[in-house]
């Protein structure tokens, strides 16, 4: 079995991830998802994002990169938010000098 090229590039990612998180960030306010189900939000709007979009030519590559596209949104997601409450946590813990 031969494992097919996938041809992605640096704008994929770049476009894309932003766009699942804002996404995922408006069907919250929306739609009132509860926080355990937007990872899962996060992964299908990549998925779809990469096989109807960025990867039309092969299913097997979109659902590839889907799933970069969508643990890529969730992982930086994830350190952006940690990222700011240990930063507001460090600001708060420190003393006014």
């Amino acid at each position: 079995m031969d494992f097919p090229i996938i041809h992605t590039n640096f704008w994929d990612a770049v476009i894309a991830v932003p766009t699942i998180i804002l996404i995922t960030q408006i069907l919250k306010i929306l739609l009132k998802i509860p926080k355990t189900f937007v990872p899962s939000a996060a992964l299908m709007i990549g998925l779809i994002i990469s096989i109807f979009i960025s990867h039309r030519h092969s299913l097997f590559s979109g659902v590839f990169m889907g799933w970069f596209y969508g643990y890529a949104a969730i992982g930086s997601y994830s350190s952006l938010k940690t990222t700011i409450i240990s930063f507001r946590q460090n600001q708060n813990d420190t003393p006014n000098s």
